[in-house]
């Protein structure tokens, strides 16, 4: 046993090591730091785009208040106008009251009878 252990380490103290990937390592590290700069600029793009966002949604919040208090002054004017309308504003503006009339059906008996001979099989 303790000559394989001698045997052993010897031969790996005689193994030289040669590296000749040292070209293939920098391609790597390139490679690799071009996807994390990549990364990083989509990062801060897609960041940049949720801040825009935010005070777009912020800007519309406060437009759609605007909006609404309109309507409601709008409505409010609408109520107060519609309560003044009457027959005598109408009739000075010019309109009429007309008379109505209604369609109205006959009765099966003004039809005339059904005579059950007609309908005999």
């Amino acid at each position: 046993m303790k000559q394989a252990s001698l045997k052993l380490k010897m031969s790996i103290q005689n193994v030289n090591i040669i590296d000749n990937n040292i070209e293939v390592q920098k391609i790597i590290l390139r490679t690799m730091l071009l996807i994390i700069a990549t990364l990083a600029i989509f990062y801060v793009l897609i960041l940049g785009n949720m801040v825009f966002n935010i005070t777009q949604r912020k800007v519309l919040e406060k437009e759609a208040l605007v909006l609404s208090s309109e309507v409601g002054n709008l409505e409010l004017s609408y109520l107060s106008i519609s309560n003044k309308v009457d027959l005598t504003l109408s009739s000075s503006m010019g309109f009429k009251e007309t008379r109505a009339s209604f369609a109205t059906r006959k009765s099966l008996s003004s039809i005339g009878s059904l005579s059950s001979n007609n309908n005999e099989i």
